[in-house]
């Protein structure tokens, strides 16, 4: 896999049919796991409109960010802190900040489902950030179904398994890499995404880069407007080793960055254990084991 090699694929023919993009998804799936989406439903506007939303409330005052800080609740919902994700155990934890937002169950006893904590600053920051999670959820399933159709399975595969979904939007805000950083140190340090389907948008600053099967690190970019996709450690799971979950990671360099992740995940109780095992794995149960060995806050916590 070289840069070039990664699939670009045009989201208005792709979801009309075209058998040349069917092809360079089933590719991205199965053999990259990572694709980029141009001429998506979701336009530059609405993704620049949502980045100056997370880049207003990024520039408040710590004070004032601490006021949602996750750290003070048992789940991923509100402001995490620098340092306060170690998503490789072997390096240190990761010098970004991250605001995280999910699907909201009233009454659910579940951290996945759990109220979301919104700042009184900025203005319009709830309103932006909840139109676009709607957004992202419903390009993130068609996508899917695309995906399904493309390795072979009935394109409604998926259809029914995220009415409650499992879906965390976050902002992820990366610092210039700072003078201290060393080998270990990392805006964020190499992982596999735990869940199923990653919808990112960026700012356009080049910093993300992925694993090739050959063992080198390439860039992968994409202006706002252009989305770029991977896959999880569940879907991989859940499809039987057909779809791939590729490391990847941020070193950082000297100019600021900003991404918004949707982590795509279906409902608490789907099964997703590898087709014809008899295995009976909740994807819940799989994506909170991964979250309480990755947030600082749910590490000390010693959390279930």
């Amino acid at each position: 896999m070289t840069h070039t090699a990664i699939p670009r694929i045009d989201a208005a023919a792709l979801f009309a049919g075209d058998p040349a993009q069917i092809a360079e998804v089933r590719r991205g799936a199965t053999e990259v796991g990572f694709l980029t989406l141009d001429n998506a439903p979701i336009d530059a506007a609405r993704v620049l409109q949502v980045l100056a939303a997370y880049r207003a409330f990024f520039v408040l005052p710590a004070s004032e960010k601490a006021a949602v800080d996750m750290a003070r609740t048992g789940s991923n919902r509100g402001w995490g802190g620098p340092q306060s994700e170690q998503v490789d155990p072997q390096a240190n934890p990761d010098y970004k900040e991250v605001f995280d937002l999910g699907f909201e169950v009233p009454g659910s006893p579940l951290a996945v489902h759990a109220p979301n904590l919104w700042p009184a600053h900025p203005a319009g920051f709830r309103e932006t950030l909840t139109a676009y999670y709607a957004e992202a959820r419903a390009l993130a399933l068609r996508l899917l179904g695309a995906i399904a159709g493309a390795i072979g399975e009935d394109p409604a595969f998926f259809a029914d398994t995220f009415d409650q979904p499992m879906a965390l939007l976050r902002g992820n805000y990366y610092p210039p890499r700072p003078d201290w950083a060393g080998d270990k140190d990392f805006g964020i340090a190499a992982h596999t995404d735990y869940g199923c389907l990653t919808l990112l948008a960026t700012d356009g600053v080049p910093g993300l880069e992925a694993l090739t099967r050959a063992g080198d690190w390439v860039p992968v970019q994409a202006d706002p407007g252009a989305f770029i996709i991977n896959f999880g450690e569940m879907l991989e799971m859940w499809t039987g080793g057909r779809v791939k979950a590729t490391l990847h990671r941020v070193r950082g360099n000297a100019e600021e960055r900003l991404s918004v992740p949707l982590f795509f995940n279906p409902n608490p109780d789907t099964n997703v254990a590898p087709p014809g095992t008899g295995r009976m794995i909740r994807a819940a149960d799989h994506l909170q084991k991964r979250f309480n060995e990755t947030y600082v806050h749910l590490q000390k916590a010693g959390a279930p």
